[in-house]
């Protein structure tokens, strides 16, 4: 079995997908229920937590540039590290290009991006509300692909943990919950 990650890379890794898996679903609730109050404290909530994934992905990745990762799992197939290393670098740049496309779309259609209510983004762009349904629309798509390649990355650890037993899912669990 390889070495596993860094307290601190499991940090970054476990709260990221916390937020992916708050903020996707709010994603998909909010283009279906009516206006309103609740509709109104989703779209606060999931720019908030949207923000929240920027900040986090970008201080992990300086973490992973900065010390690296342990090696592969030795059982691990030259064609599974190819599978395996693009859908984390894919799942990476989306987790990063996904808020910045919602927060330009944000300033282009004249709205600010609040944070939790502690501050807020002001617009930065002119206005321009067709440019901004575009970058909306854009954005709604980046959710779909980061909601399909988060449930792969699931997917494909849960097969390593039940199926294979390989060791692979454990190098990221904590140790409290059976990870090296």
């Amino acid at each position: 079995m390889a070495a596993g990650y860094s307290t601190t890379a499991k940090f970054f890794h476990w709260t990221a997908a916390f937020l992916i898996l708050t903020t996707v679903p709010m994603g998909l609730l909010m283009g279906r229920i009516p206006d309103g109050p609740l509709k109104d404290n989703l779209f606060h909530y999931h720019k908030s937590v949207g923000a929240l994934i920027l900040f986090v992905m970008t201080l992990r990745l300086i973490y992973r540039f900065s010390k690296g990762a342990p090696p592969p799992e030795p059982s691990l197939k030259p064609w599974e590290i190819l599978v395996s290393e693009t859908v984390h670098w894919t799942l990476y740049a989306m987790l990063l290009a996904t808020p910045l496309v919602a927060l330009w779309a944000y300033s282009v259609y004249g709205q600010p991006a609040p944070f939790f209510g502690i501050f807020t983004i002001g617009p930065f762009t002119a206005k321009n509300e067709h440019f901004a349904e575009q970058l909306f629309y854009v954005h709604t798509w980046m959710g779909w692909i980061v909601g399909a390649l988060f449930c792969m990355h699931i997917a494909a650890a849960l097969q390593h943990y039940f199926i294979r037993r390989d060791g692979v899912l454990q190098r990221m669990l904590p140790r409290s919950a059976g990870g090296n």
